[in-house]
Parts: C-alpha cells; sequence; structure tokens
C-alpha cells in the first residue's frame, strides 16, 4: 500500500459484549465495516502473523499498548491490532494480554488482508493463509503512511520485526511534528 490509498471496504464479523445476554456466554455478533474502523480518525493499524504468537504477544501488541498516551499526544486517535485470526481469539489474546487501549479486529477469512496484498501462506509454520506483519497510520480511512516488513514471501523462514514496530511508528510521527 502507498501513502493515499483507500483501504478496502471490508465487513469484519466481531464479537461484542452484550450486557443484555445472560449466562455464561454474554456476547453477540456484531458486523464492523472498514468505515465504521476508519471514518473521521488518525489511526494506527498494526497487523501481525497471528494472535498468541512469540514476536506477536511479547513486543509488538504490549509495545502499542504501552506507549498509548505517547500516540494519542502525537494526534492518533485509536490503535487497532488486526490478524487473521476469529474474533474468539482476538477476544481472548486480548483478554490473556490485559489489554485497555489497543483494539483488536478479526479479519478471519483474510479478506482485508489480501485486499491490501499482505495476505502470505505460512504452511511452514501449520498456520496457513495469514497476514504479513506491517504498520500503518491511516486518515479518514485513507493511508498516511506504510511500515512493511522486509521480504515478503509465501512460507518465510524466519518472522522479520522492526518497520511495524511501535518504536518506528513513534519515531515517525515525532518527526512528522517537528517538521510541521
Amino acid at each position: 500500500m502507498q501513502p493515499g490509498t483507500k483501504l478496502p471496504q471490508v465487513t469484519f464479523r466481531t464479537r461484542v459484549r452484550d450486557e443484555s445476554i445472560e449466562g455464561p456466554n454474554p456476547f453477540r455478533w456484531q458486523d464492523m465495516t472498514t468505515d465504521d474502523y476508519f471514518a473521521g480518525k488518525r489511526v494506527i493499524l498494526f497487523s501481525l502473523p497471528g494472535a498468541f504468537t512469540p514476536t506477536c504477544s511479547t513486543y509488538q501488541l504490549p509495545g502499542f499498548e504501552d506507549n498509548f498516551a505517547k500516540f494519542q499526544d502525537l494526534g492518533v486517535d485509536e490503535i487497532y491490532c488486526m490478524s487473521v485470526n476469529d474474533s474468539f481469539v482476538m477476544n481472548q489474546w486480548a483478554k490473556a494480554q490485559g489489554i485497555k487501549n489497543v483494539k483488536v479486529i478479526p479479519d478471519g477469512s483474510g479478506e482485508f488482508t489480501r485486499r491490501v496484498g499482505m495476505l502470505v501462506h505460512k504452511d511452514n509454520l501449520g498456520f496457513g493463509l495469514r497476514s504479513w506483519r506491517y504498520a500503518a497510520i491511516v486518515k479518514d480511512g485513507v493511508v498516511e503512511a506504510w511500515f512493511e516488513e522486509p521480504g515478503i514471501s509465501d512460507n518465510h523462514g524466519e518472522d522479520p520485526y522492526g518497520e511495524s514496530s511501535p518504536e518506528t511508528l513513534l519515531a515517525y510521527l515525532e518527526a512528522a511534528r517537528a517538521a510541521a
């Protein structure tokens, strides 16, 4: 994706807590669209190969969560973490990680990921189709800046991490503020 590109219109199948539902599983399905997440806001979107995986759980997600206030000070309204996982997995991962600020987006079918050109095979790890690791700053549904890990390919032998890190995005936003 290049800066200036509008994000694809996709419907995401999410599960949300609904206090009107009694019992042990007080959640309901709620369809969310690209516009629901991105319209009228400046957000960070980062995507990763899978919930509960080592780099994602140890560095990337916690790094964005821990720096949420800094990102807000730099003009970011929301931070979204996307993965080609279903809503049940994404919700449980956010819960297990104690996430309060970053919101998770399930791209269970990989449709959004495919349409932004980041869907890759990870059969070498038994994952099937997953997202290549990337991050973006998105303003009102349009890519402002794109940060993609190098070497995108199917069944890549490594899991590169650095270009899509919270530190990289913080440095970009701080430099943009200084230049303004």
